[in-house]
């Protein structure tokens, strides 16, 4: 079967996988928070290294590719009561905590984490670590627009501890970017890059989108060609999510103004040679890296691990999301915040929590999500002589002979290989180890895999 059927064939809606199950398949009725502070507890006693995610909504103008959970204004003075919910809520879950946390990481996302004053940032980082240990080698994070990311807010957040940063590039045509209504040009990025470096920030990300309205390969070609330039440690290539009955903003565009899934992965085929001609490596799904950072190393050492922040060379047990619509996760239990600003802020202030869905993972359902995550993390899977990961193979058994048959997967004794063509289809790969996909399409559930 040549490449041009098998994506035509895969290219179907799948989950993305940052958590199993994933979220439309959690369970109606949330875990009692009481049950949720005491897994916490018991993960805390087991390891007391924490990960930090804090939602910053906030954006002044709506990119309309996006599908994130976002609050478009230009209102600065919603700054600081935001900053003082999250700090209230952090309060409320150290009085709960058993054991005293270390914080081995942090990352603000959003929303445009640096729609907030470098003042009010630091006033979220100094509260966050007050009266609590910081981990040896921490890894603090933010997400920065190039438009509103200053000098003062890369030296105020490396200050506080700060030595990554991720930029959201997307591409550089100002045709696209204004297509995509994001307020941005070449130079700003040069300029927060190159502030960074001097500043001395260890590990920079650019996020490249392909497949985005009107783009094309000379798009791709000339953002790849940047790329080189610039020479990002690490980068995610990845595919833009059209999935407009999430997203409002996405209906200014129709399937005229997208390429086909084909066409529109020949755009990566192009990209991704671009990226290993000029010495990037292929790591975990759709992210790249040069051989000289952590996050290749961590790949090649089998120790990549991801969560509901991305990809991390450090495996955390608990995760702890602050801010409306975050996720939180110790491993058995997924827990998310109130997804509006208002009722986030209501809810803590009455309750110190603003914690509304969840869902308990069952056994099976922590076993599932091992495989899943060393698939994506690892290219493979190891099945253990147990009755339940035996019961898995010949659950899935029909699914994984028509991946190998189709030279996705390769099947030798008790493990799992994804192979060098299958690579691009890994959430197809980890649906076919998921009871709660059936092969089916799932229109307007998850977005398309290619």
């Amino acid at each position: 079967m040549n490449n041009y059927t098998l994506w035509d064939k895969y290219n179907v809606p799948v989950p993305r996988y940052t958590s199993y199950p994933a979220v439309p398949n959690w369970q109606q009725d949330p875990p009692h928070t009481d049950n949720w502070f005491l897994s916490i507890n018991d993960s805390l006693k087991e390891d007391n290294q924490i990960s930090l995610y804090i939602h910053l909504p906030f954006c002044e103008q709506l990119c309309t590719y996006c599908a994130c959970n976002k609050r478009i204004t230009k209102n600065h003075k919603v700054e600081s009561p935001y900053i003082e919910t999250v700090l209230q809520e952090w309060s409320y879950y150290l009085s709960r905590f058993e054991y005293k946390p270390v914080i081995k990481e942090i990352h603000l996302g959003g929303g445009t984490p640096t729609f907030f004053s470098p003042n009010e940032l630091s006033k979220l980082i100094s509260g966050l670590t007050q009266n609590v240990q910081i981990a040896e080698n921490a890894s603090f994070a933010f997400e920065a627009h190039p438009n509103s990311t200053s000098l003062e807010h890369l030296e105020t957040l490396f200050s506080l501890g700060f030595n990554r940063l991720s930029i959201g590039v997307q591409d550089i045509s100002p045709m696209i970017l204004k297509a995509i209504n994001r307020n941005q040009t070449k130079e700003e990025v040069i300029q927060v890059t190159h502030q960074a470096r001097e500043i001395g920030y260890k590990s920079i990300n650019y996020d490249i989108i392909y497949g985005l309205p009107f783009q094309n390969e000379t798009h791709i070609r000339e953002t790849i060609d940047f790329v080189k330039e610039m020479r990002p440690d690490r980068l995610a290539f990845y595919a833009y999510a059209h999935v407009p009955w999430k997203s409002k903003g996405q209906r200014a565009f129709t399937s005229d103004d997208l390429l086909s899934g084909i066409e529109k992965h020949k755009l990566k085929l192009v990209g991704e040679k671009l990226l290993l001609d000029a010495g990037y490596e292929s790591i975990a799904m759709d992210h790249y890296a040069l051989p000289s950072d952590s996050l290749y190393k961590a790949y090649k050492n089998g120790k990549l691990f991801r969560n509901f922040m991305g990809f991390t060379d450090t495996t955390i047990r608990c995760q702890i999301g602050l801010g409306n619509s975050s996720i939180s996760d110790n491993s058995s239990i997924y827990m998310q915040n109130e997804k509006t600003v208002e009722g986030y802020q209501q809810l803590v202030a009455e309750y110190g929590h603003a914690l509304v869905k969840g869902h308990q993972r069952s056994e099976s359902e922590v076993i599932v999500g091992r495989h899943i995550i060393d698939l994506i993390c690892n290219d493979q899977t190891i099945f253990k002589n147990t009755s339940f990961d035996q019961n898995i193979q010949k659950i899935c058994e029909k699914r994984i002979t028509e991946l190998e048959k189709d030279g996705l997967i390769k099947i030798s004794k008790n493990q799992l290989d994804i192979t060098p063509c299958g690579k691009p289809f890994v959430r197809n790969v980890c649906a076919a180890l998921d009871p709660n996909i059936a092969g089916r399409k799932e229109e307007n559930r998850y977005s398309m895999a290619i």
